[in-house]
């Protein structure tokens, strides 16, 4: 009897704005977060740096948000044929 292996199933290519906007959106509330409710916290502790991480995080998520939009574009390429 032949060892027949399962067909392999196809792999997973979901649309990837939605996550790109997500963490857009988790670092924006995140730098909020800590600059309305932990302002004099962060400067008592010598902390200030994470509200420029947060800042970061969200400017460098609009050249993955581009990227993100070229892959989703090319996926609806790559589907229709």
């Amino acid at each position: 009897m032949p060892n027949e292996q399962p067909p392999r199933p196809a792999p997973l290519d979901p649309p990837m704005v939605p996550f790109a906007l997500a963490g857009l959106a988790a670092w924006a509330v995140a730098g909020l977060v800590l600059l309305i409710f932990f302002r004099g916290w962060l400067t008592d502790h010598g902390h200030q740096n994470w509200l420029w991480t947060c800042l970061a995080g969200f400017l460098w998520g609009f050249p993955g948000l581009a990227v993100m939009m070229r892959h989703d574009a090319n996926r609806r390429r790559r589907r229709a044929r």
